[in-house]
């Protein structure tokens, strides 16, 4: 899902809102939420998840191209933890879904004569 299908979604079930408001709350959440990953802060969303930095330490890389030796700075990189209630939904919609894929793949029994 983009984020202008999020507002499309949220505006349509929010009708008694007018679109631009809603295009608005969603930008502004959003960045809150990356001015507070910014300054390393935590977010935690209950029943979500969570949002914090990771620390990759410097290391040595490789350019493709030429094959050189690259020395890559450490650096912190944005990182999601699903909270229990988003990974049960998932794992159930996913169980579901092989369920009827299950079902659909019964072999067919050859009529005896």
């Amino acid at each position: 899902m983009t984020k202008s299908e999020l507002i499309d979604v949220l505006a349509a079930a929010q009708d008694h809102l007018p679109y631009k408001d809603v295009e608005e709350a969603v930008r502004k959440t959003l960045d809150r939420m990356s001015t507070a990953l910014a300054t390393g802060e935590r977010i935690e969303i209950r029943g979500f998840g969570s949002f914090s930095l990771h620390y990759r330490p410097p290391r040595i890389g490789r350019n493709p191209k030429t094959g050189d030796s690259v020395a890559l700075a450490g650096k912190h990189v944005p990182h999601f933890k699903p909270g229990k209630e988003l990974r049960d939904r998932v794992n159930q919609a996913f169980q579901d879904e092989q369920g009827a894929q299950e079902d659909a793949r019964v072999p067919l029994v050859a009529a005896s004569r």
